[in-house]
């Protein structure tokens, strides 16, 4: 079996290196290539594992490649995205897919005129606890799901993602995604109107780091949401991903991240935590390697990450307003 060939654009998003490690981890894959204009920021990857090195991701896009993965600045997503599709690659899109809806049906149009597939970097869908909760729903196990609560609270990542310039948004974006995609997959609905507050109440910033975001879905469905930057650097990890989902005959509670051990160590001076379990960024890899090798419809598509932002976008045109914003049929 010919082995996938698989670029990497941009290394600007944390999460790039743990998914170039699920890559090089499999046998059917290989890794043709990381493009990034910062080269020192690359070349601990690049240089130990034998990977070419583009200074311009458009040359590697000229490569034999049969896939990209995109873990740029949440602004340049839409520029790369659309480049990748014109030349025939697969697109694997970090989160969130843009930073506006016009540019995020843009890319997914793009992709579809080109004939290749566009999947969304939403692993916290391919964890244990999640996947479980899921089949429980499905099965009617609490019934009808009535209102939804759930937290992403992160510690405040530097950089870029305090630049609005470069990442469209602050932790209202940065954390609503992953949990109000699952919010989507689990009721089977798409949020019709949203109801937000978006502040600087934890870090000396100018861009938000706490939010709270309130939504009500087609079928009838509420949810809250806390995504904010509000954990401290001496928290044991970087944060968490909850949700409560209360239906007609029970209630459901899922703690994404509870395969853990709890360290203490003298050396950090603080409390950890030691994941035992799932790892979740391998699995997105997994299922999205396999949809390409098999020509399946990937798991997590371009859509899937248009509603879950555009709820993002309309979460700041709430805060900036005052009052509840009404998201149009797509």
């Amino acid at each position: 079996m010919n082995k996938l060939k698989v670029g990497f654009v941009s290394f600007a998003h944390m999460h790039a290196a743990s998914y170039l490690q699920a890559m090089l981890n499999r046998g059917d894959v290989e890794v043709a290539g990381i493009a990034d204009e910062d080269e020192a920021r690359v070349k601990p990857f690049t240089e130990p594992h034998g990977v070419p090195y583009y200074s311009d991701y458009t040359q590697m896009l000229q490569e034999p490649l049969d896939a990209v993965v995109i873990c740029s600045e949440n602004v340049r997503h839409a520029e790369m995205v659309c480049a990748a599709a014109a030349a025939g690659k697969h697109v694997l899109c970090e989160k969130p897919l843009g930073v506006s809806e016009e540019e995020m049906l843009r890319m997914i149009e793009t992709c579809k005129q080109h004939g290749v597939q566009l999947m969304t970097a939403f692993p916290c869908r391919f964890l244990t606890s999640v996947k479980q909760a899921k089949q429980a729903v499905e099965q009617g196990k609490i019934g009808d799901i009535i209102a939804i609560k759930g937290t992403n609270r992160g510690t405040m990542p530097s950089g870029w993602f305090q630049d609005r310039s470069l990442s469209g948004g602050g932790a209202v974006l940065d954390h609503t995604v992953h949990v109000m995609d699952l919010m989507h997959w689990f009721t089977g609905s798409k949020v019709r109107s949203v109801f937000a507050h978006a502040k600087m109440l934890f870090h000396d910033t100018d861009i938000d780091d706490a939010g709270m975001v309130h939504v009500r879905f087609d079928n009838g469905v509420f949810a809250v949401l806390d995504p904010s930057w509000s954990r401290s650097r001496s928290f044991p990890t970087w944060g968490d991903v909850t949700m409560e989902i209360i239906g007609t005959k029970g209630v459901l509670s899922i703690d994404a991240f509870a395969q853990k051990n709890d360290v203490y160590s003298d050396v950090e001076s603080k409390s950890l935590w030691s994941y035992w379990g799932d790892n979740m960024d391998e699995a997105l890899i997994d299922s999205f390697v396999a949809s390409i090798r098999d020509g399946k419809p990937v798991a997590v598509s371009g859509e899937d990450g248009l509603y879950s932002a555009r709820v993002a976008l309309a979460a700041y045109e709430s805060a900036r307003i005052g009052r509840s914003v009404t998201l149009s049929k797509i």
